[in-house]
């Protein structure tokens, strides 16, 4: 019988990437509290119409990637490609207050051909930010990534755009759309797709001759009035002011229906094509496409595994363990568990686990799963119900303590 494996695009995750993986969301999540942003966990599946009114029809996302849920005689539901329209409607539907300071971290789902770093089913950490007016929101979500990377001991590149309003960017699609149409044997396959569904993306392009056509194509920033502008001139005042060195990159456009004004993306270089690392924008109407008031928001997402291929060789997983007993007396398995647990009731804040092999063995593995204590049961420690306590990481003496004073022993500051 022929084994199952997972499926194309979509993996386990399994020590020591799981670890790292873990390792890096909490260090991105501590900085998302210290900013002040609070957990929201929405449905991995929802109805397709959230995902049509919100990305847009015509996105490769809606058309090409989205995984559907069949439902008999019910309205479809399509697994999440992405959490800003969820949370949107969690928004709506709970009527929450303003402003929201919300992140989120989970699974999404895409059907696209798998590469390193992007998967069918990915993880993604995000934050939205509601009631937040530009330009001095966009300036505190800016500063917020900024902190990321400088915990993470990163240097991406920031690049910003400005796309204007909905009327504004709907006459440039007219006039570009004309300009394109005369040059059309000059546009790469893709473009050309694009040109009927999504003209904007064309912008995307990575193309060498769409690109050289492009630089004669009209430009965004001549359809934008400069009162509609005013805020991106602020904001780049305000980076400046920061301290948050940028980049505009006036060809860059977001793949989803629902960004205004504000655009961004951070860039690796150690990603190759794919460098895009994080990316969001401002999307001020989102909240009235779905029925609710007229809300500013913005926000960003990035890849936990596109980012965790940067970090692997320099994020360092913490300790599996903090403390380990070593047991020094023959292999009594039940009366072994009787004290696992037991020393997991004395020490309810501590990982405690178990090795097996000698003496030796058992304390090269504590080393292994950087644990700083053993707790050394031998026969005489079993007799007398005591543990020899040996720091692994510090210089101190050995002690033996009774069991059932081992946990305040262990509170006392060092000397």
């Amino acid at each position: 019988m022929s084994k199952i494996a997972a499926p194309r695009g979509m993996h386990d995750l399994i020590s020591p990437t799981c670890e790292t993986n873990e390792a890096l969301e909490r260090m991105l999540v501590a900085v998302a509290r210290n900013f002040g942003f609070k957990p929201i966990r929405t449905p991995i599946a929802e109805q397709l119409e959230l995902f049509k009114r919100s990305v847009g029809e015509a996105t490769d996302i809606v058309e090409k990637e989205m995984y559907l849920l069949k439902q008999e005689g019910r309205q479809q539901l399509a697994l999440r490609p992405e959490n800003t329209a969820g949370c949107v409607r969690a928004l709506l539907q709970h009527a929450l207050p303003l402003p929201q300071r919300l992140y989120y971290l989970g699974p999404m789902f895409r059907y696209e051909r798998p590469q390193a770093g992007r998967f069918r089913q990915f993880h993604q950490f995000g934050v939205e930010y509601f009631g937040g007016a530009a330009p001095v929101a966009d300036c505190e979500i800016l500063a917020l990534c900024q902190a990321m990377w400088q915990s993470l001991a990163l240097t991406p590149k920031l690049e910003i755009n400005y796309l204007g309003s909905r009327e504004e960017r709907s006459a440039y699609n007219r006039q570009l759309v004309i300009f394109l149409q005369q040059h059309l044997n000059q546009l790469d396959t893709d473009s050309q797709e694009r040109l009927n569904s999504n003209p904007l993306r064309v912008l995307d392009s990575k193309h060498p001759d769409t690109q050289a056509l492009l630089e004669r194509a009209p430009a965004l920033h001549d359809f934008i009035a400069p009162e509609s502008s005013k805020s991106f001139t602020q904001l780049q005042q305000g980076l400046d002011r920061l301290g948050i060195a940028y980049s505009v990159n006036p060809r860059l456009v977001r793949g989803l229906d629902y960004y205004n004004d504000l655009v961004f993306e951070w860039i690796s270089e150690d990603l190759g094509a794919q460098a895009t690392i994080c990316a969001g924008g401002r999307y001020d109407q989102l909240c009235t496409d779905l029925g609710g008031p007229n809300t500013p928001a913005l926000g960003f997402a990035l890849g936990i595994e596109r980012l965790s291929l940067i970090l692997e060789s320099s994020l360092v997983p913490e300790p599996q363990a903090d403390a380990v007993l070593i047991w020094g007396r023959q292999n009594d398995t039940l009366e072994k568990l009787h004290w696992l647990v037991q020393l997991r009731a004395a020490l309810p804040h501590m990982r405690v686990v178990e090795v097996s092999g000698n003496m030796g063995k058992q304390f090269s593995k504590a080393s292994k799963l950087g644990a700083s204590l053993a707790l050394i049961v031998g026969e005489d420690e079993y007799t007398a119900r005591q543990v020899r306590v040996k720091y692994l990481r510090q210089e101190r003496e050995q002690n033996t303590i009774p069991l059932a004073t081992l946990a305040s022993h262990l509170e006392q500051p060092h000397r």
